[in-house]
């Protein structure tokens, strides 16, 4: 009889406790026909061992040798009574000098933390206990009973010998953030919390709660960064035991900082609108999650959350999973002296990971050594050089822009060219300056790209090496005006010539009849003998709509210079229908086509189950990419769905020596996501990733 069988298939986990307390219980387990009993260290007599009764035993050596609590002071079912119902606390530890007055509560019954949390609430509530604990063994949340109607996260329950204050009054570094990570200790993502915060404050708050919570992170991001560069700094994004006054007063002053280090983003008058007693809740809720780490991803996922039903959603713009776009910027390997831009930056994903990728080449050049604050280090003035003069990105979401601004600013280190313009209406852009509230904002970065321009004269055709986007796919494009700028917006057809006009010119044409790239070289208007002998006229006219994506992959085109390359996720449908046919036509006559990566259904789940494909492409060119009729392409289809069908991320798990599993953890203690799309951290078997690297040497292609 094992607990790992035991706990197998239920809702709770073990992965909270030490292998030598897992060890210890099994020891102890008492078989009786076949059934497993233990004798519990509280109320001395043999309990059936059940899922949950494993995790109260476990959580039972916590609170006697981790916390030093006695076993006096320690009460199970405890019986608490609302009106005439009576229920049962899972544990409760005493208060100190009043053996029959609850200081701490525990909850195990209810495994999920929202139910748990309500019950947890009751309990304190019903006998006034200042502390509560939730966990199941895989999650933990530590609270603090303000009042009935707020509870606040502390980071640690007291030990014996401690106060609360204690523990709420104690002085972080960005060391003790680190180690107390509650991403990481309590198997949260900042969704959840900002979930919780909804709950308890944020719903009846009066505020936009887009706006406020992105005020939060903005301040908690510029206060992790700089006391992860100045190692003795205490953290200021915490709650220290002052009044909730003192507090707000000390976090708007933090606010103030980070807007001075990091403007437009917000207005400089801006200030916090929650209310103090709210502003309390939330900071310790958010105090103890560390937010930087390799790549970001743990505030993608609360802004997507934020953004998505106002204005992402509407428009079928999601933000791309983190694990897509390491696997896109790995494929199309940039160098540290190429651009790069995303025309359809959402949270900046793209160009902060391609940041990242071409950081680790620079220091790796310099001969300097990465640490595990990757994304907070002070970084060579290349890097900086790097994001300056070399990243870009286009949105037209105004929220997602100062998203991305945000995390392109505090990961670059000031540096960003994050503009907020709509990549597809090109010939509008100069009238952003007329506007002096865009131009203070944007105007360096918008100089930036001017220089990048083909033609002095035009803001069509640009010289990047690398584009990479995921565009909006709902909606369509109607305006006329616009439609009129590209050639993919064309519908084309043929009409039969019973006989040649008088004096008309033709072309033969010995096979099919020509598609749709030909007819657009041609201009339509032109007459051809197919093989038969029959004369056709070809056709062009403006179609009345057209689908964005499909406009992106113009532009995006439109944006390279030859010889450069492009990722680009699409719906699956454009790779297959037949009435896309045109399309791939088009895409084949500007560039080669590289490869075609199948995303899982999944990846974009809870927002849409829409099947998508990545799309690589390389425009021809004389020296980097000469023109060819018959090539390889690299083909791969995702099998490991990531998700699952309710979009909540798989994780990876690893298994023990006595065959119990535990999450699989990157250098940054976060776990990693299940998929296989290339090896993280050396953690993971090879992926997609890897096959066309190989691939792409094989092939002699011209950046590996």
């Amino acid at each position: 009889m094992t607990i790992a069988s035991i706990i197998k298939d239920s809702e709770y986990s073990l992965s909270l406790f030490p292998d030598e307390y897992i060890k210890e219980l099994e020891s102890k387990i008492i078989d009786k026909n076949g059934k497993a009993y233990i004798l519990c260290q509280i109320r001395n007599k043999e309990i059936k061992l059940t899922p949950e009764e494993i995790v109260r035993q476990l959580y039972l050596m916590v609170l006697m040798r981790d916390k030093d609590y006695p076993n006096y002071r320690i009460q199970l079912e405890y019986e608490v009574s609302f009106g005439r119902e009576k229920k049962r606390a899972d544990i409760v530890v005493t208060d100190k000098d009043n053996h029959n007055v609850p200081y701490i509560i525990v909850e195990l019954k209810k495994p999920k933390l929202r139910d748990g949390k309500e019950q947890l609430k009751g309990y304190c509530n019903a006998t006034g206990a200042p502390i509560g604990v939730w966990t199941n063994g895989q999650q933990i949340s530590y609270y603090h009973r303000k009042d009935p109607n707020y509870f606040e996260d502390i980071s640690d329950i007291p030990n014996a010998h401690q106060k609360l204050s204690d523990i709420i009054g104690e002085k972080w570094t960005y060391e003790d953030l680190k180690k107390h990570d509650k991403l990481v200790n309590e198997r949260k993502s900042l969704k959840d919390l900002i979930l919780e915060m909804e709950d308890e404050v944020l719903a009846n708050a009066g505020v936009d709660v887009f706006e406020e919570v992105f005020k939060l992170i903005f301040m908690k991001l510029f206060d992790e960064k700089e006391s992860g560069r100045k190692p003795n700094r205490n953290l200021e994004f915490r709650n220290y035991g002052e009044t909730e006054f003192e507090l707000k007063k000390r976090l708007q002053d933090l606010f103030d900082k980070a807007k001075h280090k990091y403007p437009g983003i917000f207005p400089k008058d801006d200030k916090i609108q929650l209310a103090p007693s709210h502003l309390s809740v939330c900071v310790s809720s958010l105090q103890n999650v560390k937010l930087f780490n390799s790549n970001l991803e743990v505030v993608d996922e609360a802004f997507e959350y934020l953004i998505n039903k106002s204005s992402k959603g509407e428009k079928g713009q999601y933000f791309t999973p983190r694990y897509v776009i390491d696997m896109c910027v790995r494929m199309l390997n940039p160098q540290e002296d190429e651009t790069m831009i995303d025309t359809a930056s959402g949270s900046c994903g793209f160009p902060v990971h391609t940041m990242f990728y071409v950081w680790r080449k620079i220091l790796k050049r310099l001969n300097k050594p990465q640490s595990d604050l990757f994304t907070i280090d002070d970084k060579p003035a290349d890097c900086e050089d790097y994001v300056k003069e070399h990243v870009f990105a286009i949105d037209f979401d105004e929220k997602a822009v100062r998203v991305a601004r945000t995390l392109n600013s505090i990961a670059g280190d000031g540096q960003t060219n994050v503009l907020y313009m709509n990549t597809l209406d090109y010939e509008r852009w100069d009238d952003n300056l007329t506007n002096p509230d865009w131009t203070r904002t944007y105007f360096e970065g918008w100089s930036r790209l001017m220089d990048l321009r083909k033609d002095n004269n035009s803001f069509r055709d640009f010289n990047f090496d690398i584009v990479m986007a995921n565009p909006p796919f709902a909606g369509d494009i109607k305006e006329s005006r616009i439609l009129a700028k590209y050639e993919i917006a064309r519908s084309f057809g043929y009409d039969k010539l019973k006989e040649l006009p008088q004096g008309a010119k033709y072309e033969s044409c010995n096979g099919d009849a020509p598609n749709f790239a030909e007819v657009l070289r041609n201009g339509g208007e032109t007459i051809y003998q197919m093989a038969d002998g029959t004369f056709r006229k070809t056709k062009l006219k403006e179609a009345p709509k057209m689908s964005r994506d499909v406009l992106f992959i113009e532009r995006n085109l439109d944006f390279l210079r030859p010889g450069g390359r492009m990722a680009i996720v699409l719906p699956q449908g454009r790779f297959n229908n037949a009435s896309d046919r045109y399309i791939r036509e088009y895409i084949a006559d500007r560039c080669r086509i590289l490869a075609v990566v199948g995303l899982h259904s999944n990846v974009f789940k809870p927002h849409t189950g829409t099947k998508t494909s990545v799309l690589f492409v390389q425009k021809w060119d004389e020296e980097k990419c000469p023109r060819v009729d018959d090539y390889n392409i690299f083909f791969a289809t995702m099998k490991e769905p990531s998700k699952d069908n309710r979009g909540d991320k798989i994780y990876r798990e690893k298994i023990n020596e006595d065959g119990t599993s535990e999450p699989l953890l990157d250098s940054h203690g976060h776990l990693i996501v299940k998929h296989d799309l290339f090896n993280h951290e050396g953690m993971t078997e090879d992926g997609i990733a890897e096959a066309f690297a190989e691939f792409a040497k094989k092939e002699k292609l011209s950046f590996f």
